[in-house]
């Protein structure tokens, strides 16, 4: 997936389709953090994977993953490169994170999160595989199977401004 080309994985599936592209198996996988940023909504762009291990640059110019969920079978972790993001538990928990800030989240642990601040928010996604099963299940807070582009997560198409993160 070539970012620079203005491309990006539009929902879920296309997402993990696009994770699988750029798996490297026994060689380094060298990346950048640049994306054009969105003007309304937001975009998931696969920088580099290996087969237990993936790194998307996520970017949104609102909103988030707007209901609560979890996932079984990944650890994974944000860490804010622009903007900020706050993040929601289960039990009414919320935490601001911003700048060169993150939050590690184990398996099963529920959250949902927004982006808040003036500026589009740019996070890197990094997740690993945890135990068996499908490495990018996702389920909502009653236990059932939730896709990421669920209508719950208000997700609309994304519109890239002429903006760029990580361009000189």
């Amino acid at each position: 997936m070539d970012d620079k080309a203005g491309g990006f994985a539009a929902g879920s599936h296309a997402l993990h389709e696009a994770i699988e592209t750029v798996i490297k198996r026994g060689q380094p996988a060298f990346f950048d953090l640049a994306a054009q940023l969105p003007s309304r909504g937001r975009t998931n762009i696969p920088k580099a994977a290996s087969d237990s291990m993936w790194v998307v640059l996520k970017t949104y110019a609102s909103g988030g993953e707007n209901e609560l969920h979890s996932h079984p079978h990944e650890d994974h972790t944000f860490i804010v490169l622009q903007g900020n993001a706050k993040f929601f538990g289960p039990a009414g928990e919320e935490k601001i994170i911003g700048l060169n800030e993150g939050v590690l989240l184990p398996h099963g642990t529920f959250y949902w999160f927004q982006a808040c601040g003036d500026v589009p928010l740019v996070m890197a996604r990094i997740g690993a595989s945890a135990g068996a099963g499908d490495r990018f299940a996702r389920i909502g807070a009653d236990g059932a199977p939730m896709a990421g582009d669920d209508p719950r997560n208000k997700e609309e198409p994304a519109v890239l401004s002429d903006a760029w993160y990580g361009r000189g």
